[in-house]
């Protein structure tokens, strides 16, 4: 099946991302603790991670050409965000130090038995844009904007931007913030976690749930992150089911698992490839990214993305 949308041809970035970053403070545990009870950690890992940051980096490092704007603190935290893009290569111009804030951080507790992760997080109300604050031109620059709706009035601007400008819109969707359904009607791709159609309908089959995204909102390819069970897509008038990979090794952390499948469906649009193709790209990077703890530690390069895929090294989750 093909994209039901063109990218342009030539322009200074494939992607530009905005919204959030984060460090990450990481512990490993044997099993989730229970309440009022106290556990020994196996291992403590502080690492960069961030919806939108984590998807630069991987598209980076899969060879596209990225930009990411967002805000920092002044903190010890915000210089380790900002490196770690700089070190993957992705352009860090127009990101921001916000004198006095501090960066978003995230405290992730992780069950060694499965990989599976609680996120306690908070982001200083600083770091937010406003409508009018909204970096419009650098949307001229893009093939792709990706964003997380954090900032929903920001992206909106952004969104009715690209729009007129013939950019795809992509969104990362876990939540729905104020002002955010409004912003829907402006995106391409609309990937979201497994559990926001209960969040916007109430309880919902999973297929339901995309047809209503499609219906309410408009969006050309709407589609819904499975963990394990892989990924489903609709698109065409058809559906896509894509089923994941076995994590090469086992997994050791989830965190940012969905931030990767994103890096591959993305990857695999910007290559001219099939939509059926890109969820298999996607599956296949969220499933290398779980072989260690932190949300870009184990993103893959093209040469581990294809082994997988080509079964060189590694074997398909047959579920």
């Amino acid at each position: 099946m093909e994209f039901p949308f063109k990218l342009r041809v030539v322009n200074e970035f494939d992607v530009v991302g905005f919204g959030t970053n984060a460090v990450d403070f990481l512990i490993q545990v044997p099993a989730y603790p229970e309440f009022n009870t106290k556990v020994r950690l196996d291992e403590y890992v502080q690492a960069a991670g961030g919806e939108v940051a984590t998807t630069m980096a991987g598209l980076q490092r899969l060879g596209a050409k990225t930009a990411y704007i967002g805000r920092f603190g002044d903190d010890a935290a915000g210089e380790i965000g900002l490196q770690s893009l700089r070190e993957e290569g992705v352009d860090v111009s127009l990101a921001e130090t916000i004198p006095g804030a501090a960066t978003q951080i995230a405290f992730i507790v992780i069950d060694a038995r499965n990989g599976e992760r609680t996120v306690i997080w908070n982001r200083d109300a600083r770091l937010a844009y406003s409508a009018a604050e909204a970096p419009v031109s650098v949307v001229d620059k893009a093939r792709v904007l990706h964003f997380t709706p954090h900032d929903a009035a920001a992206c909106l601007v952004l969104a009715k931007r690209a729009r007129s400008e013939g950019v795809v819109v992509s969104a990362d969707i876990d939540s729905v913030f104020d002002g955010a359904e409004e912003l829907f009607g402006y995106v391409d791709v609309f990937i979201a976690s497994s559990d926001l159609p209960a969040k916007l309908f109430g309880t919902i089959e999973a297929k339901d749930a995309l047809l209503a995204i499609n219906k309410r909102f408009g969006c050309p390819i709407v589609g819904l992150t499975l963990g394990t069970s892989g990924s489903l897509i609709y698109c065409n008038g058809a559906f896509v089911e894509s089923p994941g990979f076995a994590v090469p090794g086992g997994c050791k952390d989830t965190t940012g698992a969905g931030d990767s499948f994103r890096v591959g469906f993305l990857h695999g649009f910007l290559n001219g490839k099939t939509v059926e193709e890109s969820c298999t790209m996607a599956n296949a990077v969220a499933a290398l990214k779980c072989r260690a703890i932190g949300a870009r530690t184990a993103l893959p390069t093209t040469d581990e993305l294809d082994d997988l895929i080509e079964g060189k090294q590694f074997t398909r989750d047959s579920r």
